[in-house]
């Protein structure tokens, strides 16, 4: 199992509507969200800050998201969702989400 943890800022005009979607998160995303094996998916928000963390239960990640990037639901998902988020300044070539490293782990 892969522990995945990233961060993206909120644009704080857009709270309130990005809380709703997430309340009310479309089943075709949740769908595929499980078709790409990540389970103990949670998102917090830190003022304007966003914290995601899932577990990742597959074989191969990479394309794993490769495959959740290319669904039409996730695809339109992103659409909405995107505009309301601010990637951090230092964030990898290609994020969107920083990926952000574990440092310490116990069960």
């Amino acid at each position: 199992m892969k522990r995945v943890a990233s961060v993206i800022g909120l644009k704080a005009e857009n709270r309130d509507e990005y809380e709703e979607l997430h309340r009310n998160v479309w089943p075709e995303v949740l769908k595929q969200i499980s078709k790409s094996n990540i389970r103990n998916y949670s998102i917090f928000r830190y003022g304007n800050l966003l914290f995601s963390y899932f577990e990742y239960v597959g074989e191969d990640y990479e394309l794993d998201m490769k495959l959740m990037g290319e669904d039409q639901a996730t695809q339109r998902w992103w659409a909405v969702c995107g505009p309301m988020q601010s990637p951090v300044e230092n964030r990898k070539e290609g994020e969107w989400w920083s990926e952000i490293p574990e440092v310490f782990h116990v069960d």
